[in-house]
């Protein structure tokens, strides 16, 4: 055995804790984010023409509105903000 095998043994630890560091680090990180991301609900009636979110009404995608607060159409709002609005509904 030759004096080099310690070292190179403990640089490998070291390297393998400084990387299982990182990744715990950035996991945490990934939680945070996930908590701080208000949860959604879909408020119908309250969009205006072109401003809604997706597949509504007969039509594919998001931003098709035809005109303002159609009781069909929705846009995605933070949770509890929908009973708030004039003509705000969640069905």
């Amino acid at each position: 055995m030759s004096n080099k095998t310690p070292i190179i043994a403990t640089a490998a630890v070291f390297a393998f804790v400084a990387g299982a560091s990182i990744v715990a680090q950035v996991s945490r990180a990934d939680e945070m984010k996930m908590e701080n991301t208000p949860k959604l609900e879909k408020c119908y009636g309250v969009s205006k023409a072109g401003k809604n979110d997706c597949a509504s009404n007969g039509h594919s995608c998001a931003g098709m509105a035809k005109k303002n607060g159609d009781a069909k159409e929705f846009v995605d709002l933070p949770q509890g903000t929908c009973m708030k609005l004039v003509k705000g509904k969640l069905m």
